[in-house]
């Protein structure tokens, strides 16, 4: 049995956790000791897309890419304006990676985007999204089981472009983890020829503008400045670009990336300027 993991705007909920886990083990042939993980994600499918992406180079570094499956459900219905008929989500997928790790769930915003690079195969999975408001429970749940038992050769798919995943431009809030660091869209090669380390920039994340300097990582400023650095997450030769302040956080108030530009959230746009 494949492992799976659950990357979900909704994931940060016990209750909803264990109702999609019910459904999923009620699927599965054996459902003795399945390895079930839930990540959660907000509304936005960048911040999705980050998730899975650094799911995917973890998996593929130090994992088994070909035991794992990856199910997705952030879906705030933007293929709409209107009311929705049956509560429809966006067209479900199924894809397989190069590694092998099969990935399913809506094709929603940019929810693929960041891995785009690495898809072998996109599959169409027709009628799944004909019913039922809460889709990850009672539609998703068997599609997860199946993968996981090794039954894709079982579901009726129909291969599809990759080109309906659509490219990831511009540079954005991946996510902010607990210590109020913001993650970045921003690779090292982006900022390669552009900047040098000590290099002081401004950069604005919806009305707030800071100054911030470019160093080589967390600590190579001093506490309390904000700062602009190759983070732990991305590549391992191309790293994300994290914005924060090294704090000891025995200061009165340990102020962050977070603090700093007023508790932005993920998918918010990055702009910078020297």
């Amino acid at each position: 049995m494949k492992k799976l993991y659950v990357v979900a705007d909704w994931a940060e909920d016990s209750l909803t956790q264990a109702e999609v886990k019910i459904a999923v083990d009620g699927y599965l042939k054996n459902n003795q000791n399945s390895d079930i993980f839930f990540v959660s994600s907000t509304p936005s499918t960048i911040h999705t897309s980050f998730l899975i992406s650094q799911l995917v180079e973890n998996i593929e570094r130090f994992g088994s890419p070909q035991e794992t499956v990856i199910f997705q459900n952030t879906d705030p219905r933007l293929h709409s304006n209107k009311s929705i008929e049956k509560a429809a989500g966006a067209k479900p997928v199924i894809i397989k990676l190069v590694s092998g790790i099969y990935l399913l769930g809506p094709n929603s915003g940019y929810d693929y985007s960041m891995i785009k690079d690495k898809i072998e195969r996109v599959y169409e999975y027709k009628g799944l999204n004909e019913k039922g408001q809460f889709h990850s429970r009672d539609l998703y749940s068997r599609i997860s089981a199946h993968l996981m038992d090794y039954l894709e050769d079982e579901l009726e798919l129909e291969e599809i472009s990759k080109n309906i995943i659509p490219n990831l431009q511009g540079y954005y809030i991946a996510h902010i983890d607990n210590f109020g660091n913001i993650k970045t869209t921003l690779t090292q090669e982006d900022f390669k020829g552009k900047y040098e380390y000590n290099d002081i920039l401004n950069i604005t994340i919806g009305k707030v503008t800071k100054k911030v300097k470019f160093v080589p990582n967390l600590f190579g400023g001093v506490p309390g400045e904000l700062v602009i650095y190759p983070g732990s997450s991305g590549k391992k030769d191309n790293r994300f670009l994290e914005i924060t302040i090294w704090r000891h956080f025995t200061e009165k108030n340990p102020t962050t990336g977070l603090h700093e530009f007023n508790y932005p959230k993920p998918g918010m746009i990055i702009e910078i300027k020297k």
